[in-house]
């Protein structure tokens, strides 16, 4: 194989400067890339957290009488009790 040397090219310093400049946005637009997938992670995983959260509330819920069921029961209990005679 023979290699043959690749001529020389002169880079003036305000192209040297253009191509750092070029690299560190390549490298910045990565990082905040990066950054928002990891923020969007956070979210999902909080969000799902929440929402099975919600739905153990919702089942301990499910078994709960409301109050105005809890006060008509009570004055129906309260109507017999006096009908039949019954005093606390």
């Amino acid at each position: 194989m023979v290699y043959m040397k690749k001529p020389k090219k002169n880079i003036s310093l305000d192209q040297l400067a253009a191509m750092v400049a070029e690299g560190f946005e390549h490298t910045a637009s990565k990082e905040g890339q990066v950054k928002l997938e990891v923020k969007v992670d956070k979210l999902e995983t909080r969000m799902n957290r929440l929402e099975q959260g919600q739905e153990e509330i919702k089942l301990r819920l499910d078994g709960v009488a409301y109050r105005f069921e809890l006060m008509d029961l009570q004055k129906r209990v309260q109507l017999l009790e006096k009908r039949v005679g019954f005093s606390r």
